[in-house]
């Protein structure tokens, strides 16, 4: 005889459940966006109407060698600047009906439904920003944020950052070379790495980046580089690798985005890249809104921010890696 609907063990018998959460099938590691949230690259604004940072751009050309009773330059050089950026408005909402929030109380659900949701609706928010926070901030009509991509370009000698034109002024542009190959596979990846760091430090021990992040390709291409490190610390135990987050270079932390463009590293320096957001508004998650016409409610999220930097030479890229 066929079962009229379910069957009988499946309308006599629960079903068992593993673990207390959603088990996330979708989200990356999101690296970018981490790294920035780290001390230092995230500075909070007390209001503006734009984002500033100021420039010291040029040197007082008057100071030189002058003969006994020869005149000083007294000519008033310019050496001060600013580089402006706009404000960024990211969001979302979650929306759950009351059905749904009644339906899942207590005994009933399987999981905190709405906890669940407003996690979800978290790691949204922080997926859309560090997508574009790669970006070129030339999409979805130049909405996006002004990433990665515009502020450490491949082509540092052309573009507008922060209002200010590369291609007039050689101070604003972003350290890069190119990392591809001669003959196998990485093998100039490392010369162009050190070249890099060393641009964009003061002097190869100042100011030296503190990261450097790339693709996964890229990162594996680096660690297959390195001389083996295989560590036997007992009769019955070795490692074969060291753990990724303890691959440095020169000191900098090295990770992978899979968000990152494809055969680029970027080296990231807390002094000259910044994430500036408005204060009270850093992912902030707004209070439920009953709709008047709806059995519903509606959490916003939002970010009010931009990335910018206020020293270009400070930043750069390892290119065309091939």
């Amino acid at each position: 005889m066929a079962d009229p609907n379910l069957g009988e063990v499946a309308a006599s018998v629960w079903e068992q459940k593993i673990g207390t959460t959603p088990n996330d099938n979708i989200f990356e590691s999101h690296a970018l966006f981490h790294f920035l949230g780290e001390e230092g690259f995230k500075e909070e604004a007390d209001g503006g109407r734009l984002i500033e940072f100021p420039l010291e751009y040029a040197i007082n050309s008057t100071f030189k060698s002058y003969s006994e009773l020869e005149t000083l330059d007294s000519s008033r050089i310019t050496v001060f600047d600013a580089a402006r950026y706009e404000w960024k408005v990211n969001a979302g909402t979650v929306v759950y009906s009351e059905l749904e929030r009644l339906r899942a109380q207590a005994a009933s659900g399987k999981f905190d439904l709405i906890a669940a949701k407003l996690e979800n609706g978290r790691n949204s928010h922080i997926d859309a920003m560090n997508n574009q926070a790669w970006s070129d901030g030339t999409g979805n009509s130049s909405k996006d944020l002004g990433g990665v991509q515009l502020l450490i370009s491949t082509s540092p000698t052309t573009g507008t950052v922060g209002q200010i034109n590369r291609a007039n002024f050689s101070f604003w542009r972003n350290q890069q070379t190119s990392g591809a190959k001669t003959t196998t596979a990485f093998d100039n990846l490392r010369a162009s790495m050190r070249s890099i760091h060393n641009l964009c430090s003061r002097g190869g021990v100042d100011e030296t980046p503190q990261a450097w992040i790339t693709t996964r390709t890229v990162f594996e291409g680096y660690e297959g580089l390195l001389i083996a490190n295989e560590r036997f610390t007992s009769k019955d135990s070795g490692e074969g690798a060291f753990k990724n987050d303890v691959l440095l270079f020169k000191g900098a932390k090295g990770s992978y985005d899979e968000d990152a463009p494809s055969g680029n590293v970027y080296f990231f320096n807390n002094k000259a890249l910044k994430f500036v957001y408005l204060r009270g508004g850093w992912m902030k998650m707004y209070p439920k809104v009953d709709p008047s016409n709806q059995l519903a409610n509606v959490h916003k999220v939002a970010t009010f921010g931009n990335l910018g930097t206020g020293n270009s030479r400070r930043l750069g890229v390892v290119s065309a890696i091939t």
